[in-house]
């Protein structure tokens, strides 16, 4: 009786699976014969032959919605161009062409409010980057250095502008090359943050969060993993031989070099932009250079262009703007401009995110994701590569990393591009922005052109080594994993989400400085203890994973734990007591599929046979 409503149920296109259908026979009927049950479910899968091929399409895109990391397939339920009439085909003509230029429009005040967003951190805390800047002392210690580093270019939002005053200070003869070197790494974290703030604004959707989240995410976990082993192995070469691994390296390149060629900057992306930004706010930058240099004539000196009332020589404005002469503190300034670039940036994603998802359906979706997401026939290997210098040029052509891997965000949330494509597009990046710093250094006297030359060097050379490290080998792609595994968590805890950005790029680095600062003893106290733990996790999830056997029988998973050490959950309940926080809680009636759990359980297993 139960084989025969199978059927039915088959026949009428209710599409049972088959091991369910094997469970029903087991435990209702009673079947023990697997020669018959096997005859059974034989003939179920033949009578429905027809309807299973029929149902292709819907079987496809029932397996996509089962895996959160597929790329969406939506269906195209419009109507077919040639069924239409002429003048059907005019209005669509018409809808696609105006999607187009809003799209672009959007994408332009996206970049604008960035830009503005940069201003705005740059006001709020410009002099206190410039502070940091100058504390030589301290950053003798490289830990201090690469905290500094981070912190610096999280509150200004751009890594091209502190390695740039990097640059400036080592041609100023303030910081030698080698304190330089910490500092560049931690640029290199902290401008990962951009694109993790834009993510936040496909938070409304748990799947397309999760997925642009672990996009955003991808380019935090190899820039730490970067800095994690470079950074080890330029301390370790430089205690043995007195000179660090990308010192050395970079060293042995500019040797030679004591003449400048003079260069010009790139600034495609700043003279399509300027214009509406200028309007807004403009800011003098040599304040912040002056502020890094501990020039005493910038004291007192306002981040605001005063339009030829500044304490040091006239500066000429580019017509007025909205905040000239205001009479308000830098901060206040900075903070009124924080939250109009932040409307304006939630907004027009907001805005981008509709149009691309109306846009983003049927055949020319399909094949706009194809293109974006093929491999090169006969040498698939090459198309990382080939992806790696596209996010190089355009990186270049921008002079923003962050406006690149920020506009990659929310095409990784709405499903168009994959994370293993935006990975090596987000390496690709990374080479692109050190162009600014070789740039500035082209741009020192004659006498310093070797130094500056260097340190440029030294941020190129380190991200090519990461790319050496974390690309060519598919097993070694851990950003990858780690960036499914944040995503898969976000999506089950979004406050999670809050919590990763302020710990990781405010928290952590903060009390690491702090450490660094109080002495080499507390922080050797502290951070050995603290990385032994990871290490022994590390271990022991590696064994639980590939040899269980050797483990004790208690140890082969974490249920020796306490809950609150091993899971998330006695967290969020606690975080559920807080009704601003409860809309962050993952509901029964998400749009997240309802196998999300056991995908998000087995995270770990599945991310490491795809990463190898």
């Amino acid at each position: 009786m139960t084989i025969s409503r199978a059927t039915q149920l088959t026949l009428e296109g209710k599409v049972v699976n088959p091991p369910f259908e094997e469970n029903v026979s087991n435990e209702t009927v009673g079947v023990t014969n697997p020669d018959l049950m096997e005859k059974g479910v034989d003939s179920r899968r033949t009578s429905s032959s027809s309807s299973s091929s029929s149902d292709d399409s819907d079987s496809a895109i029932a397996a996509n919605a089962d895996d959160p990391w597929a790329i969406v397939e939506l269906v195209d339920d419009s109507e077919k161009w040639a069924d239409m009439t002429t003048k059907a085909r005019i209005i669509r003509v018409l809808i696609n062409f105006a999607k187009i230029i809003t799209a672009l429009g959007l994408l332009y005040f996206f970049i604008c409010s960035l830009s503005l967003l940069s201003s705005a951190f740059r006001l709020i805390a410009g002099k206190t980057a410039g502070e940091l800047f100058q504390q030589s002392e301290l950053m003798q210690n490289p830990v201090v250095g690469l905290m500094i580093g981070i912190l610096v270019t999280v509150l200004v939002q751009s890594s091209s502008t502190s390695t740039s005053i990097v640059v400036s200070m080592v041609a100023a003869d303030i910081i030698t090359v080698h304190m330089a070197i910490p500092i560049i790494m931690g640029a290199n974290v902290g401008t990962s943050v951009t694109n993790t703030i834009v993510s936040f604004t496909q938070i409304a959707n748990r799947n397309e969060f999760r997925r642009a989240f672990a996009g955003a995410t991808v380019h935090d976990m190899f820039n730490w993993l970067a800095v994690i082993v470079l950074f080890t192995i330029e301390v370790v070469s430089y205690s043995i031989f007195g000179l660090g691994y990308l010192e050395w390296l970079s060293g042995e390149i500019v040797k030679g070099v004591n003449s400048s060629s003079g260069a010009g900057e790139v600034t495609l992306l700043n003279a399509i932009i300027d214009p509406f930004v200028d309007k807004i706010i403009q800011l003098d930058s040599q304040v912040l250079e002056g502020w890094a240099a501990n020039d005493s004539r910038y004291d007192n000196a306002s981040l605001i262009k005063q339009c030829g009332e500044n304490i040091t020589d006239p500066v000429p404005c580019d017509g007025e703007f909205l905040f000239e002469n205001t009479g308000l503190e830098d901060w206040a300034v900075g903070l009124i401009l924080l939250f109009m670039s932040l409307f304006m940036l939630c907004g027009c994603l907001v805005g981008l995110v509709k149009i691309l998802n109306s846009m983003m359906k049927g055949h020319i979706a399909n094949i706009i994701k194809r293109v974006i997401n093929a491999k090169i026939p006969y040498v698939p290997w090459l198309t990382g590569y080939l992806a790696m210098i596209v996010g190089a040029v355009i990186t270049f052509l921008v002079q923003s990393s962050s406006v690149f891997t920020s506009t990659l965000t929310p095409l990784v949330g709405i499903g168009v591009i994959s994370i293993e494509r935006v990975y090596p597009l987000t390496l690709g990046s990374n080479i692109g922005t050190t162009t600014t710093a070789l740039i500035a250094a082209l741009a020192a006297p004659p006498e310093k052109l070797q130094d500056t030359l260097q340190i440029s060097l030294v941020h190129l050379f380190f991200n090519v080594t990461g790319i050496l490290l974390y690309y060519p080998i598919p097993f070694m792609r851990f950003p990858i994993p780690m960036a499914k595994f944040l995503g898969n968590e976000t999506a089950k805890y979004r406050w999670f989400a809050i919590i990763y950005l302020v710990g990781m790029f405010f928290l952590f680095p903060g009390i690491v400085l702090g450490l660094s600062v109080a002495g080499t003893i507390p922080l050797l106290c502290v951070g050995i203890p603290f990385l032994l733990l990871l290490i022994a996790i590390a271990i022991i999830k590696t064994l639980q994973r590939r040899k269980p056997s050797w483990l004790p029988k208690k140890m082969r998973n974490w249920k020796w734990l306490p809950l609150a050490c091993r899971s998330l959950e006695p967290y969020d309940r606690q975080f559920a007591k807080c009704a601003c926080c409860n809309k962050f809680r993952p509901t029964a009636e998400g749009n997240i599929p309802s196998s999300a759990s056991s995908i998000s359980g087995d995270s770990s297993e599945n991310e490491t046979k795809e990463a190898s």
